[in-house]
């Protein structure tokens, strides 16, 4: 028998832009999904805390048709946080699978290997994605980031003062991916204008995050903000959490992923920390305590 676990996820800069080859920052974080392979008589698979097994079916499939005829296999699956937070479960339990599975038929895939068999499978059950959720639970600590993993480079952090308040509200990722699409091909200058200055803002971010210039970041947020909502992605209730917590002394605060609901995140000075976090909460929102820069896909005892 064997455990392995990958961590969830967080945007931090660059949605949307992303799936069209601008970068973006992701940060994997500590709350994470596990999957169990033991001996069995046949594939099975045991996910009582999973919305669906499409990803966990499609990774076994795609596994078992490249690298291994031997099916007998048992899958058990539980995790720390919630399909509907959207700390992107589909990616961990798709990471963690095919990791699990290497394992234990002792078939060796290099973590470039799990991240492009990984993203193909998201691909085949989305049709959309970047992949960086993908990058998030395969590699873990924060990264920067390019569609299909053209770059995946590692940024070296102390530590990011992060504020996390979900809205309550599942999002549709592959649906609002779709319509930001639809609005590139409509407004092509338009759209393509603010992906460009989404990039660009990506990149000092970069900079300003591995010098620990907090302050700096956090109003790079706050652009990247305003340009998610000029892609008509943001929610009255992401708006009032993200006002809540400026309100209240953030350094800045945006909608974390493909927007509609999920999460929100902000920068917070620490002395700051508490009164942000019981702002999110007085608007509606979940102070989710999570620790970023977690690491990636692993065995558990």
């Amino acid at each position: 028998m064997i455990t392995m676990s990958a961590p969830g996820k967080l945007m931090l800069f660059g949605e949307h832009a992303v799936v069209f080859g601008e970068p973006c920052i992701v940060t994997a974080v500590d709350q994470r999904l596990s999957v169990t392979a033991e001996k069995n008589s046949r594939i099975s698979i045991n996910a009582p805390q999973v919305k669906e097994t499409k990803f966990v079916d499609r990774a076994v499939h795609a596994f078992f048709s490249k690298y291994s005829k031997n099916s007998r296999v048992r899958l058990t699956i539980s995790s720390q946080f919630s399909h509907q937070v959207g700390f992107g479960s589909s990616s961990a339990v798709t990471v963690a699978t095919l990791r699990a599975l290497s394992l234990f038929f002792n078939v060796p895939m290099s973590d470039r290997e799990i991240f492009d068999v990984a993203y193909h499978v998201t691909l085949d059950i989305q049709g959309v994605g970047s992949g960086f959720d993908i990058a998030a639970a395969t590699y873990g600590g924060s990264l920067y980031f390019k569609k299909g993993g053209s770059t995946i480079d590692p940024l070296s952090l102390s530590g990011i003062p992060l504020v996390v308040g979900y809205t309550g509200v599942k999002a549709d990722t592959p649906n609002l991916v779709r319509e930001v699409a639809e609005k590139q091909k409509k407004y092509p200058e338009k759209v393509n204008k603010i992906f460009i200055a989404i990039g660009k803002l990506v990149e000092e971010a970069r900079t300003r995050m591995q010098a620990g210039e907090w302050e700096r970041v956090g109003k790079l947020m706050d652009f990247n903000q305003e340009y998610l909502r000029d892609l008509g992605v943001s929610s009255e209730k992401l708006e009032a959490l993200i006002g809540a917590a400026k309100k209240a002394g953030a350094w800045g605060a945006k909608l974390s992923g493909a927007g509609g609901g999920d999460c929100m995140i902000a920068l917070a000075p620490s002395d700051k920390r508490e009164a942000i976090e019981k702002g999110i909460a007085k608007a509606g929102g979940e102070v989710i305590a999570v620790s970023p820069n977690a690491g990636g896909v692993r065995v558990e005892p």
